[in-house]
């Protein structure tokens, strides 16, 4: 697998499926960065660097629902309208809304972008 419609429909797939951790570990290049506004849009860069975002992040939510959009494909780049609904540990519920921007180069993705509304 390593076409840019694969890959998306690879990633939709694992984060419908809440494989967050798996998706990271099966799609992302070794020095994929990442640019989220929940750290201050400050880049974290490095896969092992992700994934242990990435599993901060999950051991502080309860996710109730996700869905992700059809990708859509501009050169190298796709983007998903992604949602979710998770409630923070001590903090309550919350639903979030943002359009992700990926990029893929040798068949892995090699940067990411989040812009919530």
């Amino acid at each position: 697998m390593n076409t840019l419609s694969e890959i998306a429909n690879r990633l939709a797939s694992l984060c419908k499926e809440l494989k967050f951790v798996e998706a990271y570990t099966e799609l992302y290049a070794d020095n994929a960065i990442s640019i989220d506004p929940n750290n201050k849009n400050e880049p974290i860069t490095g896969l092992e660097n992700l994934i242990e975002y990435e599993k901060r992040f999950l051991a502080n939510v309860e996710i109730h629902e996700v869905n992700v959009s059809d990708a859509i494909f501009a050169g190298s780049y796709f983007s998903l309208v992604f949602s979710m609904h998770f409630t923070i540990k001590g903090q309550g519920s919350k639903s979030v809304e943002e359009i992700c921007v990926y990029k893929v180069e040798n068949g892995k993705i090699v940067s990411q972008q989040f812009f919530i509304g």
